[in-house]
């Protein structure tokens, strides 16, 4: 298999694996959708590790393949494309990307349907489609544009360059940045720390946020204002308030 989802300790790791490069290619792109959905779906996957090995994230598309499709053949494929990372980016539990290496083209929106982005200092994005004659097809004039500004967003789309670890950060493309060897090790901590929180709170909290990006401010704020009331009729809600009061801020054991 290209992708492979492994779990431990409520972590589920979605591993790309297609060497050298980890291109996307059509079956990469649907087994990805595949494994986002079964990650969802899991009560043992309590957030999710994005992670493509230790010399690359992934280097985007399988140029070779996409070379011999014409117009009618994208037109038809073009929305697989984009449901495969949209069911990444709509998995309503943490996700963090461990970026090492090339994460270019749909490497680079993969990483973007993530909620963190941790980067070893090794690591090189960029949305390069400029450069074959077309633009990002998977997410990444929308996704991009709304994690860094649409200014910085088309300085990368209309020029089709890459950034360094450091400028990346600097820019808020990514979220972290560590020595390459501890890149999944980092990744895979922040993600089990959150696993053990409380699950429905952090699916309401992600999905406010999201949610509340796409809409005006007062429809965002009844998004939030219903979630919030909702969670007082959860089990982890008595739990943490509980804990709070009897122990003090901190210390609850979510189920």
């Amino acid at each position: 298999m290209t992708v492979n989802l492994e779990v431990a300790d409520g972590v589920g790791t979605i591993r790309l694996d297609r060497p050298p490069m980890n291109a996307l290619d059509i079956a990469t792109q649907d087994r990805l959708r595949e494994l986002a959905e079964e990650a969802t779906r899991r009560d043992d996957v309590r957030a999710v590790v994005i992670w493509g090995g230790e010399k690359v994230f992934a280097a985007g598309a399988d140029i070779k393949e996409m070379q011999v499709m014409d117009h009618a053949a994208m037109v038809a494929r073009s929305r697989g494309l984009q449901d495969a990372f949209t069911a990444v980016a709509r998995i309503p539990k943490p996700v963090v990307a461990a970026v090492t290496g090339y994460a270019l083209g749909g490497g680079c929106e993969l990483a973007l349907c993530a909620d963190f982005r941790i980067a070893g200092e090794n690591a090189k994005l960029g949305q390069p489609e400029i450069l074959l004659g077309l633009i990002p097809g998977a997410g990444g004039t929308q996704r991009l544009s709304r994690l860094v500004g649409p200014s910085r967003a088309k300085d990368l789309i209309f020029t089709g360059r890459m950034v360094k670890a450091d400028e990346a950060l600097a820019i808020g493309l990514v979220d972290r940045v560590v020595p390459a060897g501890e890149v999944y090790e980092q990744a895979h901590a922040w993600a089990a720390k959150l696993a053990q929180g409380p699950a429905l709170a952090l699916r309401a909290a992600k999905e406010s946020v999201d949610a509340g990006l796409e809409t005006d401010i007062d429809t965002g704020l009844a998004i939030e204002r219903n979630w919030f009331a909702g969670l007082f009729a959860t089990e982890d809600r008595e739990i943490g308030m509980r804990s709070f009061v009897e122990e003090g801020p901190g210390k609850a054991k979510f189920r």
